[in-house]
């Protein structure tokens, strides 16, 4: 039985945290593995302690551009400290709507290119977020050596994606995939390598699975959904979801 992998979601946040012990025991029972990403410090040093605790989480640390005007150092620090346990640098990028002024997306834009240079020293995995910041992520990233890249939740347009394959790094679709038609479009577009699927836990999609919580068992619905407009038997997705995160995980 192949396992499926949710490439990004927050575990680590406050929402899972009564619930954490049920999930990780689902996980095991639906076989299904997470990328589990953070945003800062504290959710960093949290998604390190589930890592831990299981063998089916893949712990990736690092600062959301959200949490880039914070004191970012203490989770620098800790990036190189357990650069032999992360599985990933993630989730990192730029985001002009938690940008007040020129400053801050300048502050976003170093902290970026920091993670960027961590990923490449250690030769870690990225993931990462490009809402409205496509075009100059895109710009940026080959300028680093980073040996496997996720664009977590593409959102670009179908010249973007293009250049994404070309570069030959990973996309993600989530349960969004499942009702948009652009997403649908996208998806059949991709290189069917270079495709991942994810749910963004803790997100919340009012369109889909009644508003409730992401949750990693929501992760075969995806694919079910990316195997119809791929055309694909959805055993087959499966084997190649599976080879494909593996491959960017780089394991």
């Amino acid at each position: 039985m192949n396992w499926l992998y949710d490439a990004h979601i927050h575990l680590s946040d406050l929402e899972y945290e009564d619930d954490i012990t049920r999930i990780l025991n689902s996980m095991k029972k639906i076989h299904i593995k997470a990328c589990c990403v953070s945003m800062d410090y504290t959710s960093s040093k949290k998604t390190l302690e589930l890592g831990k605790k299981s063998n089916l989480v893949f712990p990736f640390i690092g600062v959301h551009p959200e949490k880039a005007q914070d004191d970012v150092q203490p989770t620098f620090e800790l990036i190189n400290k357990n650069k032999e346990t992360i599985s990933g640098i993630g989730e990192i990028g730029l985001d002009p709507t938690y940008s007040n002024s020129d400053e801050e997306l300048s502050k976003q834009e170093q902290v970026f290119r920091a993670q960027l240079s961590y990923a490449e020293k250690f030769k870690k995995p990225v993931s990462i977020h490009s809402r409205k910041s496509l075009t100059e992520i895109l710009k940026i990233l080959p300028s680093y050596n980073v040996p496997t890249i996720l664009l977590h939740w593409f959102d670009g347009n179908k010249k973007q994606l293009k250049q994404a394959m070309d570069l030959e790094y990973y996309v993600s679709f989530g349960p969004v995939m499942t009702y948009s038609k652009d997403k649908q479009v996208l998806l059949s577009k991709a290189d069917k390598n270079r495709i991942l699927v994810e749910t963004d836990g803790p997100v919340r999609f009012s369109r889909c699975f009644g508003n409730k919580i992401a949750q990693i068992d929501f992760i075969p619905s995806v694919v079910f959904c990316a195997s119809k407009v791929l055309h694909m038997n959805y055993d087959d997705l499966c084997n190649v979801l599976e080879q494909n995160s593996k491959q960017f995980l780089m394991l």
